[in-house]
């Protein structure tokens, strides 16, 4: 059935005309729906408060997974947003990590069970499915053991995961029709997502979307159940009921809060962590938020300073000196201080080339040919010193 809300009143209805369409439900018979692979609600159920249902979000994970207070708040302000990230144009992606046994496939399962048209899929899918059961369905994607062991499926759910989290990014894939003629097609992979893996990805930039919850770091609390009851699955539906209510009623008004901004932060920091901000108003869930999120920024931020972008990016500064006036630098005096400074760190040779392409391609730098040598001019100074803040160099 189509569930409906205009302007109060819930309606199921088998099918809606509109003024230039059928519109019919998805069957109950889909294969996908009869197995479980995506959940959805049976009906929307009012409840009493935002608060209210937060705290009903939190005992249900309390009870069936253990995650760190501070994660748990995280986790259950999460799923309020899966029901809503249609309205937002950024979103963040929660992961959980740790070695096998250490309750992520517990936890993917507890938390998925309660997201808005959750789908689960594991490294053991094809990745096509995968692909148009996002486009179909436009639900969370809950993906566990994330760590793909062939590089073409890696190279895949890396698209998925790069180009999901920004509004208006499809990923192209060629698919063949009826007729057997190749037929590009932009699949929809928008929408929240909720991984499990050991390990993390090579993709600094990807792994700025995640907000991390270490699993197996202490022992299991002793109220946890070892095998899930059956009055799980009764209390998730539960909850969808709930949340399918409460995504009639906020949709409409859910919006971005810009007094969540925080100027002193990155800017991937502010893109993904304000909207998860925006649809919480209680102040103590909010500082909670902010805190795991500034951590895992920080880390980021460790990560990035650490990087052959980074020690690029330091070298030129230290070429630079206290004087921003000085004149342009050659690409290759560049390159040979790099080489110098990382010396063995690094698998691939410190080229002129190699140093021009990160230059141009990953910092965004402007760079000419001049007598023959390309250099990079002076005028870009103060383009490397907002650079440098990005990596955390403050020298």
């Amino acid at each position: 059935m189509l569930c409906t809300h205009k302007h109060g009143e819930v309606t199921l209805q088998a099918s809606i005309q509109t003024e230039t369409e059928l519109l019919v439900p998805m069957a109950a018979s889909n294969n996908l729906i009869k197995h479980g692979a995506v959940l959805l609600p049976e009906k929307p159920v009012d409840y009493e408060s935002e608060k209210d249902l937060l705290e009903s979000i939190k005992s249900y994970l309390h009870r069936y997974v253990d995650l760190s207070l501070e994660f748990t708040e995280v986790a259950s302000a999460y799923v309020l947003l899966t029901w809503v990230y249609d309205a937002f144009n950024e979103l963040c992606y929660l992961r959980f990590s740790g070695d096998f046994g250490s309750g992520k496939s517990r936890a993917l399962w507890v938390l998925g069970s309660i997201c808005n048209k959750a789908f689960f899929a594991s490294a053991a899918s094809t990745i096509s499915p995968v692909f148009y059961t996002l486009d179909l369905f436009r639900g969370t994607l809950i993906l566990d053991e994330a760590d793909f062991r062939y590089s073409d499926l890696q190279s895949d759910i890396t698209k998925i995961l790069n180009n999901g989290s920004v509004c208006g990014f499809p990923v192209l894939r060629q698919t063949q029709n009826s007729a057997k003629e190749f037929d590009p097609r932009a699949f929809n992979v928008f929408g929240p997502k909720i991984v499990a893996m050991r390990k993390k990805f090579d993709d600094i930039a990807l792994e700025s979307r995640f907000l991390t919850e270490d699993m197996g770091t202490r022992p299991l609390r002793d109220d946890i159940p070892l095998n899930l009851p059956v009055e799980q699955q009764k209390e998730a539906l539960d909850l969808r009921n709930k949340l399918l209510m409460y995504r009639f009623k906020t949709v409409a008004s859910a919006a971005i809060d810009v007094s969540q901004v925080d100027r002193t932060r990155s800017g991937r920091f502010n893109q993904t962590v304000v909207p998860l901000l925006s649809v919480i108003t209680d102040e103590g869930t909010r500082l909670v938020i902010k805190s795991c999120a500034m951590r895992d920024d920080d880390k980021s931020a460790s990560l990035r300073s650490l990087s052959i972008e980074a020690e690029l990016v330091e070298t030129i500064c230290e070429l630079i000196g206290e004087d921003s006036t000085t004149a342009s630098i050659a690409v290759g005096v560049i390159a040979a201080s790099l080489r110098q400074k990382v010396t063995g760190e690094f698998e691939r040779p410190i080229t002129s080339r190699y140093v021009g392409q990160l230059l141009r391609g990953d910092l965004g730098l402007f760079t000419f040919k001049k007598h023959g040598n390309y250099v990079l001019p002076a005028s870009e100074y103060e383009k490397v010193k907002q650079i440098a803040k990005r990596y955390g160099l403050t020298t």
